[in-house]
């Protein structure tokens, strides 16, 4: 089976269902279940065995040692991370904490557990790192877009320790020769995003009659990847990744803020049309956050030469699917807003004891 932390998240759940509509190998979901941590995401896998939940803190040694040594993973794929930048600048430790510390210990095991395999399970052993396009920082607007050979400059609590993290990746390959491999994304949407991150933010307000903020002038650029996309390349690189390589996956779209929430307004107004005007009117500048990095943009070629893995959505098509699925999924909306599924979590799980 493959060992996936951080699987009730955004992209961990994503990814974990659409591995298990794709592939044989079955998957134990290692998550801590902070806020973002939702077992509603996993909902459709509820009677599916071969998925085993195992609530834990990659930063438990003792705890992690345990699962390598039950499971004995053919593979890691490691989601488990902070990554609000917001809440970075606020509440820098956890990110410290997590990240870092945490990355460090579960590659310390994952480390030991490799050791003990056979020279044929350590050639086919894998822990794939997940990270950030914003390790590189900032581009100007008519820079060439971040390659695999960008130089890392991170300008956020969040972006260092996901830089930090890398980096010991890079040095367990590099000394030890355990076999890693990372992906740098770029901003990525779809279902059972949690709301502070701007598409379901710009949805959930706009649905709510509040004011849709924008930080500054609103044009700040990302490159756009819809998270199916981003399994599917993860997926590919899992299989036929090279050890010790950095593959960086984007979406070819790269959109300002205030573009993006245009489209969404755009998108509402044919859907579900307000009586007067359109949600347009509900988009508020505020002020700036500190340090905000003007443009992202990812370079995606070496994963499409050496891989064949191109996105299948462009932002019109996966932008449309993802408006859909908040406004198909008002239930799931209103527990993460309320924190009812952080209620749920508590009476259904840590007190049944599994």
């Amino acid at each position: 089976m493959i060992l996936v932390t951080g699987g009730a998240g955004f992209i961990g759940s994503n990814f974990i269902t659409s591995w298990l509509s794709a592939e044989d190998r079955p998957v134990v979901n290692v998550d801590k279940l902070t806020y973002a941590g939702n077992l509603h995401n996993l909902a459709s896998l509820k009677a599916d065995k071969r998925h085993v939940f195992e609530h834990a803190d990659i930063c438990d040694m003792q705890k992690m040692r345990s699962l390598f040594e039950m499971y004995r993973p053919l593979a890691v794929v490691h989601f488990a991370a902070e990554s609000h930048v917001d809440r970075s600048i606020s509440e820098p430790a956890d990110f410290i904490k997590t990240n870092i510390n945490g990355t460090f210990t579960l590659l310390e095991a994952a480390r030991e557990y490799w050791l003990s395999l056979s020279v044929a399970e350590k050639e086919a052993f894998r822990f794939l790192h997940v990270s950030t396009d914003e390790v590189y920082g900032a581009l100007a607007p008519f820079s060439p877009p971040f390659s695999e050979q960008s130089p890392y400059a991170p300008n956020s609590p969040y972006s260092a320790s996901k830089a930090a993290a890398d980096h010991l990746v890079r040095c367990y390959h590099q000394t030890y020769g355990l076999p890693t491999v990372t992906v740098h994304c770029s901003n990525n949407y779809g279902p059972y995003q949690f709301p502070e991150k701007l598409i379901p933010l710009m949805i959930c307000r706009a649905l709510s009659n509040e004011a849709m903020p924008l930080y500054g002038d609103g044009l700040q650029v990302r490159d756009w990847l819809h998270v199916r996309d981003h399994c599917a390349a993860i997926r590919c690189v899992l299989r036929n990744g090279t050890s010790g390589g950095i593959y960086n996956v984007g979406g070819w779209n790269e959109k300002t803020n205030l573009e993006v929430a245009h489209v969404i307004c755009d998108i509402l107004d044919k859907l579900v049309p307000k009586k007067n005007g359109s949600y347009r009117e509900q988009i508020a500048f505020v002020t700036d956050r500190p340090g905000h990095d003007r443009r992202y943009a990812i370079n995606a070629g070496k994963i499409a030469r050496e891989l064949g893995w191109q996105p299948v959505e462009t932002f019109e098509s996966g932008i449309a699917k993802t408006v859909q699925w908040y406004l198909d999924n008002q239930d799931w909306v209103h527990d993460v807003q309320s924190g009812d599924y952080m209620k749920w979590r508590d009476r259904s799980f840590f007190q049944s004891g599994t």
